[in-house]
């Protein structure tokens, strides 16, 4: 019964989300990962906003060391938690030519030492740019985990780690976006029309749920 559970959330979404592609703006590797940390408590289309103007000059650390702190405030100021994401974005940076020589590592523990880059955020930028099996849980899949009782909704790190456990390694890169998708057009947070929720209604029609 698992594994036609799992078998129908996979097929399901395959059918949804063929060629599943983020939406998030970036024009290279360090935008990326400037824009994934810029996404942390805001909202996408909010970021994607601000950074289609700001990284036409914005393109290497370099760039962001130039800025004081408080210009990169300026600039980010309607993003949630600028302010902290400011600091955090500088001093990366910095990080980024004295020990890196520019480049950003794509080691998750080296990723994970930089100021701003926790292990969604590292596991996220990796699961762009290299083929290393990462299975970022952000909020939607930590609730599409537990709608569809395969995780028990503790925390991130659990949700993470019984995705992993489920879901074969070689799907992990399109089911990160598949169900970020579908979590928020399908079976959003709030306003949730169990009805419209084509997965979860055939889980329960099955009695898989």
């Amino acid at each position: 019964m698992f594994k036609k559970k799992i078998k129908i959330i996979i097929d399901t979404l395959n059918l949804i989300y063929p060629n599943p592609i983020s939406s998030l703006y970036y024009i290279n590797e360090f935008t990326l990962l400037i824009a994934i940390i810029l996404t942390s408590n805001s909202q996408e289309k909010k970021v994607n906003q601000l950074t289609r103007h700001w990284f036409n000059f914005i393109k290497k650390p370099q760039d962001i060391i130039d800025l004081s702190v408080n210009n990169i405030k300026n600039y980010i100021k309607k993003i949630g938690l600028y302010n902290k994401k400011s600091i955090n974005i500088y001093y990366l940076s910095i990080i980024l030519i004295e020990k890196y020589d520019g480049i950003i590592p794509k080691d998750i523990s080296k990723l994970e030492s930089l100021p701003g880059v926790g292990h969604k955020t590292a596991s996220v930028f990796l699961s762009y740019i290299t083929n290393i099996p990462v299975f970022p849980v952000d909020t939607h899949i930590h609730r599409m985990m537990f709608r569809w009782k395969l995780s028990n909704g503790k925390n991130i790190k659990q949700t993470e780690n019984d995705a992993k456990n489920i879901f074969p390694k070689k799907y992990w890169k399109k089911l990160h976006l598949q169900i970020i998708s579908y979590g928020k057009e399908y079976s959003p947070s709030r306003k949730w029309n169990i009805k419209k929720d084509i997965i979860y209604q055939i889980l329960f029609n099955y009695n898989l749920l």
